[in-house]
């Protein structure tokens, strides 16, 4: 190897540790996807779903950069069944499924055909559109099923590539089946590693412990291609990952870089595709190979190129074994051959000129830090680059919880109106119930312990707003539920508390919140929300992301963040009445026109934080006769909604721009609030409330 790879070595390990390939968000990132299984579990448990969650994949694994732009793999399985792999593991009132190999079954997949709960024989009569039933007269199920099910739900917005199903483009789900049993392709590989540098034994004895998952894809062109499963270990392949040091994690980083910026332009066929996972499979085999020695910082150019060498020798061969189930070339429907001998001399290229390639990576400008001095490169945690990844992580970790809270919310209002508390009190008694569970993880009680408290906040409102409706006062137990809900984040459970105050006629109270909100509502508190929607400019602030770095815990984090504020329709009398027209924005054929998401929260009333502070602020200063309060908190709200960039980092736009045209009503310039409605229709033409209130300004002037 060249001389000065030692060198460029040193500078490239200190580089990659500046866009977040370090062990400090390697750490991070594994500990929040790890939070959101648990979220996952919960969600799906509090659902009548018996299911178990898993984030497998680069983000999960700390494997990529920002740069590298990964998306988010989440594998389900489905626990009420059982999964055969010989007629022994059969049990009595379980949905049983026995994994069938036959002549011409391609490697890595099996049929599952379908066995009795009471009996163990197979069922051969089914008529269901998930089951197939062969010459035989054996049913066997079909891969398609969990196709259908996806495209019903997505419609046009349905994505299938290989065995996961998504409606957008950043997030793959599986749906699979877990086998316990360590099958025969499988057993034969602890035999094979044990004369390799590494695993270590430490980890094949784990790996001893983990089953696989059969996942709805079968073999491209096979005559059973509909009702194959493929076979996948990818618990083995994560405690593989997790075993890694940060030598291998930077050199697999790398040579996922190289594979998006280089070897692509050498893949010339529309449906060839050199993957992530062809350069994982190449690190494994290069580490198994490799004494431990190599995988030093000073030798990491060295380590990459091998690893470029184990791909050559792949290419050469034309073809690519799967590090377990070695019998499966991973070129196979992937590569064709002509594009492998461009790759060949593609690699071949990039290490007979001593890997210069490196200083011309554009993925989170690395070449450029390469070339430059080497006290320029920061240290981390302080780079912007990992504050700005940290900051993501727990945005998202809570963007999902808020779904969550939103789709629980969805359901109860399925429920009549005056059986939506005894549905929270379900709700609420669930997850307590949960938590104390022995089984119970602290990622799970984290999550139950901040979807209580949202239910709690939520029961709180609608409890008072029946009391408001009714006349009647507030039971006594009602403030020990808002005081237990009040740290959900920094503005909406309190902003629903001032809300209740000022419907009340409690202006005084609602001040006072208020001003403690304002107070705690400053520029390192970052807007969430869990309706789907994204900001225009769905950026994060930088004082959010520094404050994440050094505090990951949920209760730091909630301290800086300010989640959307939501009503539903059984907590309408809590909220402004001009609020109310939110909750029926549909004007003729509108419902139509709402995407999965939006049905199941456009019949509430949702509010960004920071411009709902001002408006309840605008009211309550307004009834309270504060002349100069009230003028400040308009004029503050009409900084927001006429600068555009303020508003495109919002995420209920409309609403906020229909706040502040009634507003301008209440101060008598009806021509300006008209201007508001207008705009708000412009930009959003469907389910807006400003349609209504436009017509109903047109209207009166036109009377007048």
């Amino acid at each position: 190897m060249p001389a000065f790879f030692h060198h460029l070595s040193e500078v490239l390990y200190q580089v990659l540790e500046c866009v977040g390939v370090n062990p400090w968000v390697v750490d991070r990132r594994r500990h929040t996807f790890l939070h959101r299984e648990a979220a996952w579990d919960v969600h799906d448990h509090q659902n009548g779903r018996d299911t178990t969650n898993f984030h497998f994949g680069s983000q999960s694994e700390g494997t990529t950069t920002p740069g590298l732009q990964s998306d988010t793999d989440l594998l389900y399985t489905h626990n009420g069944f059982n999964i055969m792999y010989s007629w022994a593991d059969w049990q009595r009132g379980k949905e049983n499924m026995l994994m069938v190999r036959e002549e011409g079954t391609p490697p890595q997949h099996y049929l599952l055909q379908w066995i009795d709960s009471v009996v163990p024989q197979p069922i051969t009569h089914i008529h269901h559109p998930a089951f197939v039933t062969d010459s035989q007269g054996r049913v066997f199920y079909s891969n398609m099923a969990v196709v259908r099910v996806w495209a019903e739900v997505c419609g046009d917005r349905h994505l299938r590539r290989g065995p996961s199903n998504s409606g957008s483009e950043d997030c793959d789900n599986v749906s699979a089946f877990y086998c316990t049993t360590l099958l025969p392709e499988i057993m034969s590989w602890f035999t094979k590693m044990q004369d390799g540098y590494w695993p270590s034994q430490e980890t094949l004895k784990a790996a001893r412990m983990c089953g696989c998952f059969l996942v709805p894809v079968g073999h491209h062109g096979s005559m059973n291609e509909s009702i194959e499963w493929r076979i996948t270990p990818n618990l083995i392949e994560r405690l593989l990952m997790f075993s890694l040091k940060m030598v291998p994690i930077k050199c697999l980083v790398v040579l996922k870089m190289l594979k998006k910026e280089e070897f692509i332009k050498h893949v010339h066929c529309e449906n060839c595709k050199f993957t992530s996972f062809h350069c994982k499979t190449a690190l494994f085999f290069t580490m198994n190979k490799t004494p431990p020695t190599v995988w030093t910082k000073s030798r990491l150019i060295e380590c990459i190129v091998r690893c470029l060498q184990t791909i050559l020798e792949f290419l050469n061969q034309g073809k690519c074994p799967h590090f377990i189930v070695e019998e499966v070339d991973l070129f196979d429907g992937k590569l064709c051959r002509a594009c492998q001998l461009s790759l060949e001399q593609a690699i071949q290229g990039m290490i007979q000129d001593d890997m210069h390639v490196l200083f011309h990576l554009q993925s989170d400008d690395l070449g450029q830090r390469l070339m430059a001095l080497p006290h320029e490169v920061r240290p981390y945690p302080g780079d912007d680059v990992n504050a700005g990844i940290c900051g993501k992580l727990a945005r998202d970790m809570f963007r999902l919880y808020l779904l969550h809270v939103r789709l629980v919310c969805s359901r109860l209002c399925n429920s009549a109106e005056a059986d939506v508390i005894t549905s929270l009190n379900n709700e609420i008694n669930i997850l307590e119930s949960l938590a104390v569970n022995a089984r119970t993880t602290q990622y799970d009680k984290n999550y139950m312990k901040f979807i209580v408290k949202c239910l709690m906040s939520v029961k709180a409102s609608v409890t008072s707003s029946s009391c408001i409706q009714s006349g009647d006062p507030l039971p006594q137990d009602i403030w020990q539920l808002y005081g237990e809900s009040l740290d959900t984040d920094v503005a909406s459970s309190k902003l629903k508390l001032a809300s209740m105050h000022y419907c009340r006629g409690e202006l005084q109270r609602a001040a006072s919140v208020l001003n403690e909100v304002e107070f705690d509502l400053d520029d390192s508190v970052q807007l969430v929300c869990g309706c789907k929607r994204k900001p225009f400019k769905d950026e994060l602030s930088e004082a959010f992301c520094e404050y994440t770095v050094q505090n990951d815990s949920h209760e730091q984090l909630t301290k800086k963040l300010a989640f959307c504020v939501r009503f539903l329709r059984e907590e309408k009398f809590c909220a402004p009445r001009f609020l109310w027209c939110e909750m029926y924005r549909a004007v003729g054929d509108d419902v139509d026109h709402r995407d999965h998401n939006e049905r199941q929260w456009m019949d509430w009333a949702e509010v960004d934080a920071r411009p709902f502070l001002l408006y309840l602020q605008y009211l309550t200063y307004r009834g309270l006769g504060v002349r100069h309060r009230q003028l400040e908190a308009f004029y503050r709200l009409k900084d927001i909604v006429t600068s555009q960039d303020k508003m495109n980092q919002l995420y209920h736009r409309e609403t906020v721009a229909n706040l502040y045209g009634h507003c301008c009503e209440l101060e008598g310039d009806v021509q300006r609030a008209l201007h508001a409605y207008s705009t708000s229709v412009r930009n959003i033409p469907r389910n807006n409330a400003a349609n209504w209130h436009k017509q109903r300004l047109e209207q009166m002037l036109n009377n007048n």
